[in-house]
């Protein structure tokens, strides 16, 4: 059955085209974001929401989205979603980051255009038949110093733009490398600097624990006078009233944003000050950003539904359509060895250790992780999937630790997963073969060779004659066939494994019969969703 995608904001004609070109189910209701009830009781019925700014994706709704898989905004910001509800519900956020960073860096130079020759109030001014000429005298932008917080995407177009104009420019940005400055032709330094030199000051980063509030009462009165400040990222990241004492005093002498603490601002500390500009969310207002944020969330979404490509997903690694591609059997593989852990272990687990070898070391290990932790969980939450696991963990308090070397063994590469419980360590490992199976190849530290079977049996004993003819003339007074058997062992007489392929579910009885032997450590019927 084809994917079902929710549209519930308006979105371009092109990008819900492109749903319908690849096979995806669309129903189109650009509306539908404005009732929320509406939305809550029709939600269950589709695998993806693909929304704008207008709908309000609560937790409410979320519990009513049964089917519900990802969630795409077309635009940058997500405060409109309950992201920890969709990461505990499974449902992956995406945004899309790239379709209006030309648009909001050009908005942001425009502002500094604006508040540096303060246009808006002589427009104004004209306007109502005054000719102003002396009242509002300028700056000019060349040989000023810019201080950009935040050097990422926008922020580094920002920088780009403003060396066009001649202007120096410093950065704070903690994950811009000295390399990467140097190449961008900015130099990089630490906020107190930047706040004490700037002339100019633009924000480019988002909203959280760490930037909220980053120019505060404390750090705005460590500017420069004189200085100019422009917000066209996120609200929140101003004090904005400290901001308007400090214009009333001289010591700012403009400002220009384009976002606010609370929005829709129908009030604001900044509203009516001379020499603010103000402007309604315009950063990514124009025709060519609004088609490209809505192509683009349609394209990632199909990749998805359709491919497992997660891309600009917000609450889970991203992993390219070339990646899912190769790392397919990879991700299989990580989930069927959590699996067969998490169905062996019945006591609460402290700690889980990954290691990657060889091939598998390369690859977007965070996407791995979460298969693993997701195949461990399976057994206790049913609903567990790669967007949820690393949640579920992290309340459960389980510590997660991940180890990679170059090649080490026989096998281009593999993975070994054990786990930490207050009785034991359990340990499994497996790689994928040129055929693209995934395979066991070590349990319990004995080497083994076993594909994955959909209904499996597991036992360990005591290497003695004997335990292979009593499993076979049990599993058939019992009426349940064996498509295959794998063996393994440590040393003669010492401890054995072993693995076989049914052809339905275990039975009970056969259960309790092998138990009743008294030769068997260890009984475990396995499934595995291949």
């Amino acid at each position: 059955m084809a994917p079902k995608v929710l549209i519930s904001d308006k979105l371009s004609a092109a990008a819900v085209q492109i749903f319908k070109d690849r096979g995806i189910e669309v129903d189109f209701q650009p509306d539908l974001g404005k009732d929320k009830d509406k939305l809550a009781e029709v939600i269950g019925n589709y695998d993806g929401l693909a929304i704008r700014s207008a709908t309000k994706v609560t937790e409410k709704i979320l519990a009513n989205a049964t089917n519900l898989k990802v969630i795409g905004r077309a635009g940058i910001g997500t405060d409109n979603i309950d992201k920890e509800a969709a990461s505990k519900k499974g449902v992956i956020v995406m945004n899309t980051p790239f379709g209006n960073m030309i648009t909001t860096a050009e908005h942001a130079i425009a502002m500094m255009f604006a508040v540096a020759r303060q246009i808006p109030e002589a427009s104004a001014s004209t306007h109502a038949g005054k000719w102003e000429k002396s009242k509002f005298m300028g700056v000019e932008l060349t040989g000023k110093t810019l201080g950009v917080i935040g050097a990422g995407n926008i922020g580094g177009i920002v920088c780009n733009r403003a060396l066009g104009l001649k202007m120096k420019v410093v950065a704070y940005d903690p994950f811009l490398g000295e390399e990467k400055a140097r190449k961008m032709g900015v130099e990089k330094v630490e906020l107190d600097e930047l706040l004490s030199r700037a002339d100019f000051i633009t924000l480019h980063v988002p909203y959280t624990e760490q930037t909220a509030n980053i120019l505060s009462a404390e750090n705005l009165a460590k500017t420069k006078k004189g200085v100019r400040i422009i917000n066209c990222a996120r609200g929140g990241l101003v004090d904005e009233a400290a901001l308007a004492d400090l214009l009333k005093s001289g010591h700012v002498a403009g400002a220009a944003f384009d976002v606010f603490a609370e929005e829709p601002a129908t009030e604001n500390p900044l509203f009516n000050l001379p020499n603010v500009v103000c402007t309604p969310h315009l950063g990514a207002a124009t025709t060519e950003a609004q088609e490209n944020v809505a192509l683009q969330v349609a394209e990632q979404m199909s990749n998805y539904l359709l491919d497992g490509a997660v891309e600009n997903a917000l609450n889970m690694p991203s992993m390219t359509a070339e990646e899912a591609k190769i790392m397919g059997p990879w991700v299989q593989l990580a989930g069927h060895i959590g699996n067969f852990i998490g169905q062996l272990t019945d006591e609460p687990i402290s700690a889980i250790n990954i290691l990657y070898d060889g091939v598998a070391s390369e690859m977007n290990l965070a996407a791995l992780n979460c298969s693993v932790i997701a195949g461990i969980l399976k057994k206790a939450n049913p609903d567990v999937n790669l967007v949820s696991a690393p949640v579920v963990a992290k309340e459960r308090g389980v510590q997660i630790s991940t180890t990679s070397q170059a090649k080490g063994g026989t096998f281009d590469g593999y993975i070994k997963v054990t786990i930490v419980t207050p009785e034991r360590e359990r340990s499994c490992a497996g790689t994928v073969f040129s055929d693209g199976k995934p395979r066991f190849i070590q349990i319990k530290g004995i080497n083994i060779d076993a594909e994955v079977g959909e209904h499996m049996l597991y036992t360990t004993n005591e290497d003695v004659p004997g335990v292979i003819g009593t499993l076979g003339m049990t599993l058939g007074q019992n009426g349940q066939n064996i498509a295959n058997f794998t063996l393994g062992r440590t040393k003669t007489g010492q401890s054995a494994i072993a693995l076989l392929y049914l052809d339905e579910k275990a039975k009970p009885e056969v259960i309790k019969a092998l138990r009743d032997t008294g030769l068997f450590q260890q009984i475990r019927p396995l499934e595995f969703a291949l």
